[in-house]
Order: structure tokens, then C-alpha cells, then sequence
């Protein structure tokens, strides 16, 4: 193993959990007519939704960084490292509008990025270049989804949030085409829905924790 990607998963891990999320593009911002106030219980489920999408992103970064670090294709490498700052600059718009709406991140969060860091490094040192792709094919597919669905329960009322998700889940769109163009292997079906199983336990815990 490089020691400099070594350092430089370990610098990303450590930035990812106690430093303040830079982003690189600006927060998207709602259109000034559709900024409604919130109620108090409006402001909770948008906080408990928040915390969630928060954690999946900080899952993001650990699955980019293990893959990366798993990975000996230089071009690939830079691929999921670019990949991750586009992660990065979701993980800094969930952050800030938790802060926001009154709300905290889940105290669970290393739990969660050791769990999905794991997971990346596995499957870039066990099954490939191929698999890793597939990985992060079938994660952004799922997070999509998952996102689709936070449109669906958000308040109506609530556009700042809505515009950060619509642009977090085109942002994944995107790196699935990504991976899929690199050449991702088709993850079988048991995988799968092991992947939505976990993802499942991990939105229903960081929904309260």
C-alpha cells in the first residue's frame, strides 16, 4: 500500500468527521417566493430528513476513500477522489441546513463511515477495479431513490431543503453514469438487497440517533 494514500484516506476520514465541510459550489438556493416559515413540527422532520441525507453522505465519502485506496488504476483513483469532492460539497450543504433548521448531525457517524469505508476498500481489494464500480453504481442508484423519496416527504413548504436534495440526487445521477462508463460489473441481485437491507437500518436509526 502507497503510505501517501494511506495518508491521504486517513486525512479524509479524519476531515470527513470533526472538520467543517468546505463545498466547492454554492449552496443551491430556492427560488425568494417559495421561502415559506416552518412550523415547529415541520422544522423536525426536515431536521430528522436532513440528518439522514447528512449520513449518507458522510457513508459517500468512506465508500470513495476505501475504493480509492483499495484501487492500483491511477485514473480511476482520481475518478472516485472527484467523485468524493462533489460528495464533499453535499456533506457541507446538509450540514449547514441542519444547522439551519435547529438540527444535529447523528451522533452514529464514525459507526456509519467505518462501516461504509470497509465496505468500499472490501470490494476494490477483493473483486476489482469492476466490482468497486458496481458498488458505487448500485449505491448512487439506491441514494437516488432514497432521495426521490425525501422530495416526496419533506414539507411542501420547506424549498431550502428541496432544492439541496434535487441537487444532490442529479449530483448522484451523475456518478452512476460515471461508473457505468468506467466499465462497472452488474453487482448480483443478493447483494443488492443486502446493500438496501443495511441502507434501510441506517436511515431508520439515523432518522432519531
Amino acid at each position: 500500500m502507497n503510505p501517501d494514500h494511506f495518508i491521504h484516506a486517513l486525512d479524509s476520514g479524519l476531515r470527513t468527521l470533526f472538520a467543517p465541510a468546505r463545498s466547492s459550489r454554492p449552496t443551491p438556493l430556492a427560488k425568494v417566493q417559495d421561502a415559506l416559515p416552518l412550523s415547529e413540527a415541520e422544522k423536525r422532520l426536515s431536521g430528522a430528513l436532513m440528518r439522514v441525507n447528512h449520513v449518507g453522505e458522510v457513508c459517500a465519502q468512506a465508500l470513495y476513500t476505501g475504493q480509492a485506496l483499495a484501487s492500483q488504476n491511477a485514473q480511476l483513483r482520481n475518478q472516485l477522489e472527484a467523485a468524493g469532492r462533489e460528495e464533499t460539497d453535499h456533506l457541507a450543504w446538509t450540514a449547514a441546513r441542519l444547522a439551519e433548521l435547529g438540527d444535529r448531525p447523528s451522533y452514529l457517524n464514525p459507526l456509519w463511515y467505518a462501516g461504509a469505508f470497509a465496505i468500499g476498500w472490501t470490494a476494490g481489494k477483493l473483486g476489482g477495479d469492476r466490482v468497486s464500480l458496481g458498488f458505487v453504481v448500485e449505491t448512487e442508484r439506491q441514494v437516488e431513490a432514497h432521495l426521490h423519496s425525501h422530495l416526496d416527504k419533506l414539507p411542501a413548504n420547506d424549498a431550502a431543503s428541496r432544492a439541496i436534495v434535487q441537487q444532490m440526487k442529479a449530483d448522484e445521477a451523475a456518478h452512476a453514469r460515471m461508473a457505468e462508463k468506467a466499465g462497472a460489473f452488474e453487482l448480483p441481485t443478493p447483494v443488492k438487497e443486502g446493500m438496501r437491507l443495511a441502507a434501510r437500518v441506517m436511515t431508520t436509526v439515523a432518522h432519531r440517533i
